[in-house]
């Protein structure tokens, strides 16, 4: 998948569960991406992280690193 496509698609996810009541949108957004993510994908999410997660909300980024 291209970067910005999965960047697109994990900022989404972001976006969904920021609405929601609670303060645990990264464990939300983690475990969607852990439920959700096929292997490849989560292992490419990941990647981007640790190379400085360009573009990604700092939720994403939180619940990845959590993963």
């Amino acid at each position: 998948m291209s970067p910005e496509k999965m960047v697109y698609m994990a900022n989404q996810i972001a976006t969904f569960f920021k609405t929601q009541p609670g303060e645990d949108a990264a464990a939300r957004i983690a475990g969607h991406i852990r439920d959700f993510w096929e292997p490849r994908m989560r292992a490419q999410l990941r990647a981007h992280v640790e190379a400085g997660g360009a573009g990604l909300d700092a939720a994403v980024v939180e619940g990845v690193r959590s993963l």
